[in-house]
């Protein structure tokens, strides 16, 4: 059979399958089921503001931004304009020796938005390069300093850094690391701060858990601060299923990294961007780390993108030695890439205008009450987590075993409720765009609801 004549959707007939030009089959897709979806698609041809459509045009509600990374809603048109602009004036230009001026515009308005000294800016294309970036850095940091010694990187149980190896070596989400070997030598991992017994229904940060930090002590004592170069922590850890960090936890490890002279990046690729209600998660906890890293959100998703802000004594330590010499010896053909660096510039002017991450603020009590007040009693669920404009509900496995009522939930949701949701074995999060309003929020979440419900 020639490929021309497989071009067939499984299970469709055949004016379906001509309304939808593509082979199903071609596409290995990312994080997902494939031959479940290839039996029964979740398709979308397009987008505007709070809501996806189907090549049919049903309309379905986007209770994910995406994927934590559409903040500002689909479609907008000053982000839309800026990108046809500049594919029209300056298409690509390299940034290895070269540089083009909306890569110096972006990365002043993403170092005023970084809390005190973080003020250098480095562009990649995702969080997950995002990730590697600022441990290469971390590693470069310490030998360019002398102690060449301090090499080990330490995670986080349940932490998600993104899938380079880096990023799965210090991640702790167990699927994404055990099929692919050794990885990276020299890690160790803190333990997650989950207790469902101390924390469960808790609004906010949960008041039990900053002790967890305390363990970074247990690690120095087996390592050694001379061989440890970064602890790598995400503010809340968002693909594991909304865990926000206990209060004074992250103030905690600050304090333990600063004891023992080891550099703290924190992982904000989710929560950077107005997610938990202010530029950057470091702002709502008060804690500066050494290294940020950031994507999504940034150019609403409109154009792949992440970076890595580290503090001005990091960068400073990198500009000695002659000035004809690269310092760093790392990046991408589209770092800084300027279709990617237009969409930055629209995306912060957007947020800026609408004071979408003061919206997300003030929108936090209310989106609390109604995750609640919608999910709370309904029977089987086991407990809700909610911080800034994200929750997620967690209930009982269905006889289908563990994750099969998650995987349920997508389907049906997407099908019968014109809902997107994510979920993470049997846990459904909820992260709408910032855009969302009140009445959105009540349809969203009573939705949700159904679905659990529907699925027991």
């Amino acid at each position: 059979m020639s490929k021309t004549s497989a071009l067939r959707v499984v299970g469709a007939d055949d004016s379906a399958a001509t309304a939808i030009p593509n082979d199903l089959q071609a596409f290995w897709m990312p994080f997902t089921a494939n031959r479940a979806f290839k039996a029964r698609p979740r398709m979308i041809s397009r987008a505007k503001d709070m809501y996806y459509y189907t090549p049919e045009g049903r309309q379905i509600m986007d209770g994910t931004a995406g994927l934590w990374c559409s903040n500002a809603g689909h479609g907008r048109d000053p982000i839309v304009q800026a990108i046809q602009k500049q594919a029209a004036e300056l298409d690509f230009s390299p940034t290895f020796q070269y540089g083009h001026p909306k890569a110096f515009e972006l990365a002043s308005r993403i170092a005023a938005l970084a809390p005190n000294d973080l003020d250098h800016v480095f562009f990649c294309n995702s969080g997950s390069e995002a990730a590697d970036t600022a441990l290469k850095i971390a590693l470069a940091y310490w030998n360019v300093r002398g102690k060449g010694s301090k090499t080990r990187l330490i995670g986080r149980e349940r932490g998600y850094h993104g899938v380079g190896f880096g990023g799965i070596t210090v991640g702790g989400i167990v699927p994404n690391r055990k099929f692919f070997g050794t990885l990276l030598s020299g890690a160790d991992h803190l333990p997650h701060t989950y207790n469902r017994a101390e924390q469960a229904f808790s609004k906010g940060e949960p008041e039990w858990g900053a002790h967890l930090a305390d363990d970074l002590e247990r690690i120095v004592a087996l390592h050694d601060a001379s061989t440890i170069a970064a602890v790598i922590v995400e503010p809340m850890a968002g693909s594991t299923g909304v865990l926000p960090a206990p209060k004074g936890y992250l103030k905690r490890l600050r304090e333990l990294c600063d004891k023992h002279d080891i550099l703290l990046i924190f992982d904000e690729v989710i929560t950077g961007f107005g997610r938990l209600g202010a530029p950057f998660a470091s702002e709502r906890y008060g804690v500066t780390p050494d290294i940020i890293t950031f994507a999504k959100g940034v150019t609403n998703a409109v154009a792949p993108m992440g970076g890595v802000i580290a503090r001005k004594n990091i960068y400073d330590t990198f500009m000695t030695g002659p000035e004809h010499v690269v310092e760093l010896f790392h990046g991408y053909t589209y770092s800084a890439h300027p279709l990617a660096c237009a969409a930055g510039l629209a995306t912060l002017d957007l947020y800026r205008d609408e004071g979408l991450f003061e919206r997300s603020k003030a929108l936090e009590p209310v989106w609390a009450d109604a995750v609640f007040s919608a999910w709370r009693d309904i029977p089987g669920v086991l407990d809700i987590r909610q911080v800034g404009l994200t929750a997620a509900v967690d209930f009982e496995p269905n006889k289908g075993g563990v994750g099969k009522r998650g995987f349920e939930c997508i389907d049906r949701a997407f099908h019968d409720e014109g809902l997107m949701i994510r979920t993470a074995g049997d846990t459904i999060a909820v992260t709408p765009p910032l855009i969302v309003t009140e009445a959105q929020i009540g349809e969203l979440t009573e939705k949700v609801a159904k679905v659990i419900k529907a699925t027991a």
